[in-house]
């Protein structure tokens, strides 16, 4: 990969308006994965209240449904007889509660300590992290049913016709949910990395179980589902070239501007830390209307090929004013006709 450069600001650079974002309201904010889980838990309330309130109108007596309504549901809706008579459920459900919370901050504590060793890290620590929070919800709720004696072996098998149900409906978010453990665990890229994913190129800020965030030089934030990642290339452990190319007067000695550069790259090297390779002499690359056009070479990563280019611009312009080495600027000539022999 070449960048090329003649003391110019680099156009990718160059920031442009930021557009004023429009409002957006609590549900539009919200991710897919969420917004599934709160159509999930709000039908399923609304079922239990329908059940609680209406069931004993509207089944007949003697029925699953009736029994459901009255005998296992009902009791929940008779609030003064239900905290008397179950009071040692309500305590056992609190520390439940309680004890599952507790948990989830110590593996959100821990995973944030393993962060701190590096990007591959934090990548697996965000992952692991949001798996076990709805693992710990959904063991959770089960235990807690359990301990108000609801048959727990019923509802796993409803509970697995209902996942089959909404596998169907939620192909994609699985697949994406698939896509993102593939990109974790074979290290395709990683939190931190320069990447180019669909043509977008950025740095990777977040890699989550349904999509990947990807943060431009610009700072637009590019969200992409991870199934939908096709072509990627990551730039962030291969070394990029960057020539910079520099007009030389015609008048100027060429043996002279090479022995001055050759003699000064090393000390150029040291005052610019982002340089992996370099700065090396190029030769020359052509002529034009300034002069004849030299090469300067440097290697670094990609993430740092654009502050390496500017330190590297600035340190050859001060060395070309400490010898006396004109950088000449484009020309225009320009002929007028004399008309007054006419």
């Amino acid at each position: 990969m070449e960048q090329k450069d003649i003391f110019e600001r680099d156009e990718e650079e160059t920031k442009q308006p930021t557009p004023i974002p429009e409002k957006e309201n609590w549900w539009s904010k919200k991710a897919l994965a969420d917004k599934i889980w709160f159509i999930i838990l709000t039908s399923a309330a609304i079922i239990f209240l329908f059940f609680g309130f209406l069931g004993q109108f509207i089944f007949k007596e003697g029925t699953i449904l009736y029994e459901l309504s009255v005998n296992t549901i009902g009791k929940f809706f008779n609030f003064v007889a239900f905290i008397g008579n179950n009071y040692v459920h309500i305590l056992e459900t609190v520390v439940i509660i309680v004890f599952i919370w507790a948990i989830n901050k110590i593996v959100y504590l821990i995973m944030r300590l393993i962060t701190i060793q590096g990007s591959k890290a934090q990548t697996m620590g965000k992952l692991i992290t949001s798996i076990l929070k709805y693992t710990l919800m959904i063991v959770g709720i089960f235990i807690i049913l359990s301990v108000w004696g609801v048959q727990t072996s019923a509802l796993l098998a409803s509970a697995g016709i209902l996942g089959l149900a909404l596998s169907f409906g939620a192909q994609s978010l699985i697949q994406d949910v698939l896509a993102g453990l593939f990109i974790i665990f074979e290290e395709q890229f990683k939190v931190g990395d320069m990447v180019e994913i669909n043509g977008f190129n950025g740095k990777v800020i977040e890699i989550g179980i349904r999509t990947t965030k990807i943060q431009s030089l610009l700072g637009d934030i590019k969200i992409v589902s991870n199934s939908d990642i096709r072509n990627t290339i990551n730039a962030s452990n291969n070394l990029i070239i960057t020539i910079i190319e520099i007009p030389i007067p015609y008048d100027e000695s060429l043996e002279r501007v090479e022995r001055i550069l050759e003699e000064n790259f090393e000390e150029m090297a040291e005052k610019v830390p982002t340089i992996v390779e370099g700065p090396y002499y190029g030769g020359v690359n052509g002529f034009d209307e300034r002069g004849v056009i030299i090469r300067v070479n440097i290697k670094t990563l990609d993430i740092d090929k654009f502050p390496a280019r500017r330190a590297i611009n600035r340190e050859l312009k001060l060395l070309f004013d400490k010898e006396g080495i004109v950088i000449p600027r484009k020309q225009i000539t320009v002929h007028t006709k004399n008309n007054e022999n006419k």
